[in-house]
């Protein structure tokens, strides 16, 4: 039971990065990533096989992934550059298909359906069983890391652009902010912690497959986000939490309705996520925590 625990802690450790991710690219900058799964599954790919069919030590994976994420996220904004912000949702979104599917048909790079397996995890041999234990307490330090900088900042004047770019960038660019400096440097930042979280996945449980990275897990993320409050980063990891403990739960009240397959029991939870969606919505929209605009500071611009 304790190690089931441990694994599910670590797994919401994963997705509370994907939270602060995207709570960083929509709640402060209000730019819909429809794709986070695709960056997801750059920063996995790109450490897998630096580690495993290169023999690079994993450090280095996880900064490759921080760099390949980021050139990800560049290469998103750069081809919607002079197009409405629309269509970013549109692009990230075959992004994340596009990346599925180079995934599964080169064989040569990512071995396809079969996926990567025997992905090394640090110190996984020495440590033995104490290794998912380790693991949590890395991966949560990672977590308070890239939590305090986003901390950091919010609460900085670059912080106040990203928001009031949010609210108005006609307004913002004739306060003289770069309009699309600041978001397409949001967006690298955004799309480099899904890579980095991608890679956290893939050491952990040592294997990786394009079935893992379907778009349902933007759908977790998403409704993460908006259940835990957008625009505070302290909201999305609250609501990354939420959202797998209920993921979990689930799967143990499905087992108690009678006549229920395993195919009718993966619907049934599926479309008990969308009830939550829905219910969280209509009750909360502003989220648990919802976001505390600041005053500016005086004698700041």
């Amino acid at each position: 039971m304790l190690s089931y625990l441990v694994f599910i802690a670590t797994i919401g450790g994963v997705y509370t990065l994907l939270a602060l991710s995207l709570n960083l690219i929509w709640g402060s900058v209000g730019m819909v990533n429809l794709g986070l799964a695709g960056f997801f599954a750059v920063g996995a790919y790109a450490s897998a096989i630096l580690t495993t069919m290169g023999k690079g030590p994993i450090p280095l994976g996880l900064v490759l992934a921080l760099g390949v994420g980021a050139l990800a996220g560049l290469l998103a904004t750069f081809s919607t550059k002079r197009l409405r912000d629309d269509y970013l949702a549109i692009v990230t979104l075959g992004f994340a298909e596009v990346v599925r599917l180079v995934a599964q048909n080169e064989i040569w790079l990512t071995r396809g359906a079969d996926g990567i397996s025997g992905i090394p995890g640090p110190f996984k041999s020495a440590l033995g069983p104490d290794f998912n234990a380790f693991y949590l307490a890395l991966t949560m330090a990672i977590v308070g890391v890239v939590y305090l900088l986003l901390r950091r900042i919010d609460a900085s004047p670059y912080g106040r652009a990203l928001r009031a770019i949010r609210e108005d960038p006609q307004v913002a660019a004739v306060a003289g902010k770069n309009v699309m400096r600041f978001k397409t440097e949001a967006f690298a930042l955004s799309a480099a912690i899904a890579g980095l979280a991608g890679a956290l996945y893939g050491h952990f449980t040592s294997y990786i497959a394009p079935d893992l990275f379907q778009p349902l897990i933007t759908v977790y993320i998403f409704l993460a986000v908006t259940a835990g409050g957008t625009g505070r980063p302290s909201g999305a990891l609250l609501g990354a939490f939420l959202v797998v403990f209920f993921l979990e739960s689930t799967r143990f009240v499905v087992e108690f309705v009678p006549g229920v397959t395993p195919l009718r029991a993966s619907a049934l939870r599926e479309a008990l996520i969308g009830v939550a969606l829905l219910v969280v919505l209509r009750l909360r929209p502003q989220g648990l925590l919802p976001e505390r605009i600041r005053p500016a500071p005086k004698g700041t611009s």
